[in-house]
């Protein structure tokens, strides 16, 4: 850690690649922006990995290079956080027979690293302005839409996997990428934190595709599903939900679900709710997603030009900042 121009190179490189992603991986930068403003776990998710993560390597930059001393010991304390085995939570994926003799070499490595009081980090969570236009220098755009559902006065019901995933494959597919130009058009539901995302892929549309969005609603109205395409969607939605682990994986999902407390039975339930949807289910959703028209917040990523003219066209409705 002590090394200030191997540390300038190492900060060097992940900023080259945060920059490469705004453009590779656009979609998801704009929804991590966008699920920032609901809540503190996205807030700091975006922090670390997002559009404000970006602006902390520039910073962080110049800091190595006019104050390593306070660098180097923000360092040091980083690293008492995390090399403290009170704070550790140790996922090993294994069979039994093997787990006897790894078991007490786990807890002699565990045993040399130090031991300190736990301390939660007290957060404060500053949530920017709804509506965000990201410049970048491109010929695309990465369009963004949502909120969260639950505060909404949506229920969560194991059919939204099935309609979300509808929804992508038809109205979505249809309009956004197939008509609209976009190399992809989505929409994705986390039904933990209720937060439901619209999001295109390098997309030459801007307003237009928001207009899509808003129609989506109408489209699950209007619907005549019909029984085959209805056990099509609840198979692929079980396939998704039950889709084949190897042991690594399983050891991982099994570490994150003891975390966030997702239980055998919250897991049964949904699928006992996916595999029970109904047409009727479809346009339930489809009357929480007419609010989602007026009460959603919009963030894109792309070109100037595109993003100051849709500004224009509604009025300085974005608050728009160049990324690049």
């Amino acid at each position: 850690l002590d090394n200030q121009e191997r540390f300038r190179q190492m900060v060097l490189e992940e900023k080259a690649e945060q920059e490469a992603r705004l453009v590779t991986e656009g979609h998801h930068v704009v929804n991590t922006r966008l699920r920032a403003h609901f809540n503190e776990a996205d807030w700091a998710a975006e922090q670390m990995s997002g559009v404000s993560y970006h602006g902390f390597l520039h910073q962080l930059i110049q800091a190595v290079d006019t104050d390593w001393p306070t660098v180097l010991a923000t360092l040091g304390q980083i690293r008492r956080i995390l090399f403290n085995r009170n704070a550790m939570l140790c996922n090993v994926t294994l069979d039994e027979a093997n787990w006897t003799h790894f078991e007490p070499k786990l807890a002699a490595f565990l045993d040399t690293l130090p031991a300190a009081p736990l301390r939660l980090a007290e957060w404060s969570a500053q949530y920017g302005p709804g509506f965000e236009g990201m410049t970048i220098p491109t010929q695309v755009n990465y369009v963004g839409k949502g909120t969260n559902l639950y505060k909404l006065g949506y229920k969560l019901h194991g059919s939204a996997v099935v309609i979300t995933k509808y929804l992508r494959n038809t109205w979505l597919w249809d309009r956004v990428r197939v008509q609209g130009g976009a190399y992809g058009g989505f929409c994705l539901f986390d039904h933990r934190s209720g937060i439901f995302s619209y999001l295109s892929y390098r997309d030459p549309n801007l307003l237009t595709t928001l207009d899509n969005y808003d129609w989506a609603s109408q489209f699950l109205h209007q619907l005549e599903l019909n029984k085959d395409e209805l056990t099509k969607g609840i198979i692929g939605a079980i396939a998704d939900m039950d889709a084949y682990q190897l042991p690594d994986a399983k050891g991982y999902t099994s570490m994150l679900r003891y975390l966030i407390g997702d239980t055998d039975q919250a897991r049964q339930r949904m699928r006992d709710e996916i595999l029970s949807t109904t047409p009727a289910d479809f346009r339930a959703f489809a009357d929480v997603l007419d609010q989602v028209n007026d009460k959603g917040l919009v963030v894109v990523l792309g070109s100037q030009a595109a993003i100051e003219a849709a500004n224009a066209a509604r009025q300085g409705w974005l608050n728009v900042f160049k990324v690049l």
